[in-house]
């Protein structure tokens, strides 16, 4: 290699130039689709590993793989907090520890191989990163790296996790295609047994119903309490009068009531409650009319429905919200985030007064409250410095990863404290959570581009590859085989956890296209907080472990 290195004196002089060049040449190779199969965000990783190879100097700073790390794992925590809390109130706590003892036998099989074929320690806890595709857990072993002063070997771990990273994405669907053809599995079948009908698209929908049965002239929230309708009603028409619903509302016979729901929660109620209308309510915009409503206020944001109470201020019901990509069915506990896009049903006279209420800017939701995200971001920094001692002398530290992670997680569940709103708008949140990503994989990648292919032209690079591959493998089949066989937990929602598992987006997007529904989301998001802060961990204790 010259190190005269002709041609790259602009790259050599200018860090920024350097970072935009290889997200550039990174972002659209992760396009590329090979047997339906593509890299995605993680090949700006190898494109830093190319640059990095061209020139021992050719490599970012430091500040910039650690910003990249901390915006990316507190906007995930931000995200996900309200869902994380929430999953404990269901079976959460049962798949937490689940997802924690797969994770620790994982731990345990890198050190047996580690053992077997010769790793170093700083080797061995890159492999167990990037054979479960987890990049925080990397940044935790570059991070205790330099703690201890052995920044020197922070190459080893980089070069273990990028060889074993691909097969780490493409084993774990291989698997999900095994267990598949194994289990013979059904999922529009799964989806029947689960919710007692045919399997519903993902889009919500309106219907009229009539009401004709004496068993449904009950109270409107007892219905929906014991029968587990995810369904939200909106207006009532008696007696040729038209109001919107109250929750303690009695049916009566002749009500002509409008659902909101998927197509098989609306069936599932139009069952129990009689048959469905010849007039269509929801299309009649005479009195009352429906409008989508961002939620860009800051005093609407972080409560709840129930606090927000829109009925008694406004005489306003919100039927659906779209977070995203994703409709929501609401309810009283919905808690309202910045950028929501909710539909809102009330009379015609009273819609302008619920936007200006709830904000209805979309330059607002472009916005970041710098305040609230600093001072959130520094305390999970001022946290993550902390060491932990652990049962045999060894001491680890959330550091940049766990603990920006932690305190996002605790504070997307609260929403807001007072008048201060935590939460970012979505729209924003995803951007600077992709910026966070892409500057931590080109800021890793480029420092060990040079050691990257110098291992992988030797025999210890196909061992690293071979071992990673096993780890995934074993990972993945004993989360399908344990959580099928015995926690009886459906293959749609299974695949969502071995996604949250792995921490992979891939497997998400691939397991959401096996299903044709939504189940693996939930099972994603109950599962990837714990994920991540339990390899952070792990990883961390594997290094301290084989080092001793």
């Amino acid at each position: 290699m010259s190190t005269g290195a002709p041609g790259l004196g602009p790259w050599l002089a200018s860090p920024l130039l350097l970072l935009f060049t290889v997200v550039a040449l990174g972002y659209p190779l992760g396009r590329i689709k090979i047997a339906g199969f593509s890299l995605g965000v993680a090949a700006v990783l190898f494109a830093g590993l190319g640059a990095g190879a061209l020139h021992p100097d050719l490599r970012l700073p430091d500040l910039v793989y650690q910003l990249g790390l901390v915006l990316f794992v507190y906007t995930v925590g931000l995200a996900n907090g309200a869902t994380f809390i929430a999953s404990f109130r269901r079976r959460g706590l049962r798949d937490s520890l689940f997802v924690a003892a797969i994770l620790l036998g994982a731990a345990a099989l890198v050190a047996a191989l580690a053992g077997l074929l010769g790793f170093d320690a700083p080797t061995a806890a890159g492999l167990f990163a990037g054979s479960l595709t987890n990049t925080p857990a990397l940044a935790a072993v570059l991070e205790s790296l330099a703690h201890d002063g052995s920044a020197g070997l922070a190459a080893e771990p980089v070069v273990a996790y990028s060889v074993a990273y691909p097969m780490g994405v493409v084993g774990m669907l291989v698997v999900i295609v095994a267990f598949q053809r194994l289990f013979r599995i059904d999922y529009m079948e799964e989806a029947a047994r689960a919710h007692g009908g045919p399997p519903a698209p993902r889009s919500l929908r309106s219907r009229t119903v009539e009401v004709t049965r004496s068993e449904a002239c009950r109270n409107v929230k007892a219905l929906i309490r014991e029968n587990e309708w995810r369904i939200v009603f909106g207006r009532l028409q008696r007696t040729g009068t038209l109001s919107l619903i109250d929750g303690d509302e009695i049916l009566e016979i002749g009500d002509r009531l409008t659902v909101v729901g998927t197509a098989r929660e609306l069936d599932r109620v139009e069952a129990f409650l009689g048959r469905a209308a010849a007039e269509r309510l929801e299309l009649s915009r005479a009195e009352m009319d429906s409008r989508f409503v961002f939620v860009s206020s800051r005093d609407a944001a972080g409560l709840t429905l129930r606090e927000i109470a829109l009925p008694e201020r406004f005489g306003a019901l919100v039927t659906r919200v779209r977070r995203g990509d994703v409709e929501l069915v609401p309810n009283s506990d919905t808690m309202l985030e910045l950028g929501d896009h909710v539909r809102v049903l009330a009379r015609r006279r009273d819609l302008d007064a619920v936007g200006r209420f709830l904000g209805d800017s979309q330059r607002a939701l472009s916005e970041i409250d710098v305040l609230t995200f600093s001072v959130g971001l520094g305390f999970g920094l001022a946290l993550g410095l902390v060491p932990v001692p652990l049962p045999g002398g060894i001491t680890v530290r959330l550091g940049l990863a766990g603990g920006p992670l932690l305190v996002a997680l605790t504070l997307g569940a609260l929403g807001r404290t007072g008048g201060i709103v935590w939460t970012l708008p979505h729209s924003a949140n995803l951007t600077v959570r992709q910026l966070g990503l892409i500057f931590f994989l080109a800021g890793i990648g480029t420092r060990a581009g040079e050691a990257f292919f110098t291992t992988i032209r030797q025999q210890q690079g196909v061992v690293l590859f071979a071992a990673g591959t096993v780890v995934t493998v074993l990972v993945a089949s004993s989360t399908l085989w344990i959580g099928r066989r015995w926690l009886g937990i459906p293959m749609s929602v299974l695949t969502g956890m071995l996604a949250g598992v792995q921490t992979q987006p891939a497997v998400l997007a691939f397991a959401h296209e096996q299903s044709g529904d939504d189940l693996p989301a939930l099972g994603y998001a109950h599962v990837y907080p714990v994920a991540i802060l339990v390899k952070i961990i792990l990883a961390q204790v594997l290094l301290a472990m084989l080092t001793g």
